[in-house]
């Protein structure tokens, strides 16, 4: 991975499966030219954060015997970070959102900065974030402090499974803590670098989320025995959208052979065949089965959207001011709010619970017999009714996390307060948000591993294994392994938690490499 242009594909590579990062030879001479740029102009002139005060002291000039504590100052006075730290895999991808911003050679900044974050990236050292500090302008000041404060040697770093004092870590590793040259303090703390990292990690779960719930669609429409017609070509296209589309697409594409699912013209469209009065067979599934392409498209386009707001950012300059040398200029404003971020990620959230909300549905229909019309058991017991409960008790959790959700999908991107002496006057709230749809994406995999094992189970009280296309014949196979079949009452916590570590782990479209 270089980081000159860093593109998605890139960041998974780095984030999930520990390709390392490499700094880009022509970024790295933007960078320098930048840095020299600025410091020679820089001289005798005003400009924000190199000689004056931050925020709403700004209007105080500093003297230049002082212009490097004044670097040191805005690290150490801003960590001030509240609640549990972030895991490494959102920290990881925070620093690589920050040396994503700054390679764009328009910060200021020594070389020194982007090599020692690099070093810390490649080597899995993760500084202590904690969740709670910014409101997303001037983008993630309080947290992105906490990077800036191990990168100078001090604070804590989560490093080989262990907390310890960062110096310690950094000699032990044959690194030296970051020295000031101009605006290093001002240019690491000021952007959106921590809420577009936990943007990126959200987007993969997410639209890893999204690719079970359409296997999820497929197979409970193969337990039901519905129509396939609700998948067909001519159907999706007169609607126009391409999230429909593909969902509709990629459920055709899983439904290759299998032969549960009936073919309306073979079993309606016949005459010799369709004599009953009363139908049996239900004629169109539920909503929650049947329109799944019109459910699932939304998502999709949300998240296509989202990615490509996370590439941009990553790939864009986010602190104040700009230094640019094509122009020999330095531009002050306000690329450090973080609206874009903390609107996608609003937007996610809510795709997510409606997933949610949709695998839930579907859940209802595995358990309720009646709803089923009797084709499973009540809760798929495969026991005595009365005596035994079956996943009865798995439904309240899929619920009562279903509604967590639905309270979660209230916009944060509205709720601006104005702080710092109202120098921040309307701010972005953009980690929060990125926070919140943290938490829900974490809560639809426990849904949607609830609904794993429900079909698992459903497909052996059908008997029906043999019969399931080859995708999610896949799956109860891998499902199986974790979650044996049941017919006595057993606790099913630690098999809900090793299915959703599974469904975030394993990527099902994947060729496996050599």
């Amino acid at each position: 991975m270089t980081t000159q242009k860093i593109d998605f594909e890139q960041i998974v590579e780095t984030l999930f499966h520990g390709a390392p990062l490499t700094l880009d030879p022509k970024g790295l001479a933007e960078v320098e030219r930048c840095y020299h740029f600025l410091e020679d102009f820089s001289k005798e002139k005003v400009i924000y954060g190199i000689n004056t005060g931050f925020g709403p002291m700004a209007q105080w000039r500093v003297d230049d015997q002082y212009l490097k504590d004044l670097q040191y100052n805005i690290i150490r006075s801003h960590s001030t970070g509240a609640g549990d730290p972030l895991p490494d895999l959102y920290v990881k991808a925070a620093m690589i959102a920050r040396l994503g911003s700054l390679m764009q050679g328009r910060s200021g900044i020594h070389r020194e900065v982007v090599e020692l974050l690099a070093e810390f990236i490649n080597r899995g050292i993760y500084p202590l974030i904690p969740e709670h500090g910014s409101v997303g302008a001037s983008g993630d000041l309080v947290q992105l402090a906490h990077i800036a404060l191990t990168l100078i040697g001090e604070g804590e770093v989560h490093y080989q499974g262990q907390w310890r004092a960062t110096g310690d870590v950094m000699k032990e590793c044959g690194l030296k803590p970051l020295g000031i040259h101009i605006r290093e303090g001002l240019s690491i703390t000021n952007g959106t670098s921590v809420m577009t990292g936990i943007g990126l990690v959200n987007q993969v779960l997410a639209e890893r989320l999204l690719d079970w719930s359409i296997v999820a669609a497929v197979w409970m429409n193969e337990i039901a025995e519905s129509y396939d017609d609700m998948m067909a070509v001519p159907l999706n296209e007169c609607r126009r959208h391409e999230g429909q589309q593909y969902v509709a697409r990629r459920m055709r594409e899983i439904a290759q052979g299998g032969s549960l699912m009936k073919k309306r013209e073979h079993e309606l469209y016949d005459p010799t065949k369709n004599t009953e009065r009363v139908f049996k067979h239900k004629v169109q599934a539920y909503y929650s089965l049947r329109c799944t392409p019109q459910i699932l498209g939304p998502i999709y386009d949300t998240l296509m959207a989202s990615r490509q707001v996370l590439e941009e950012e990553v790939n864009s300059a986010s602190d104040n001011p700009i230094v640019d040398p094509d122009t020999q200029n330095v531009y002050h404003g306000g690329n450090f709010h973080g609206d874009y971020i903390s609107l996608e990620q609003d937007k996610v959230k809510i795709a997510i619970v409606r997933l949610a909300m949709t695998s839930e549905r579907q859940l209802n229909y595995l358990f309720h017999n009646r709803i089923n019309d009797d084709i499973l058991p009540p809760f798929l017991n495969l026991g005595t009714l009365g005596l035994n409960y079956g996943m009865q008790a798995c439904q309240f959790t899929a619920t009562s996390t279903t509604a967590e959700c639905q309270t979660l999908a209230m916009p944060n991107y509205v709720h601006s307060i104005p702080n710092n002496n109202d120098n921040q006057d309307i701010v972005s709230m953009g980690t929060n948000t990125a926070l919140l749809t943290k938490k829900v994406i974490e809560n639809a995999y426990q849904v949607m591993a609830v609904q794993m094992i429900a079909l698992t189970q459903a497909t052996d009280c059908r008997k029906v294994a043999d019969r399931l296309c080859p995708t999610t014949l896949k799956v109860y196979e891998h499902v199986r392994q974790l979650v044996p079949l049941f017919i006595e009452d057993t606790p099913f916590y630690k098999e809900i938690a090793a299915v959703e570590a599974w469904m975030k782990e394993f990527n099902l479209w994947e060729t496996p490499k050599a």
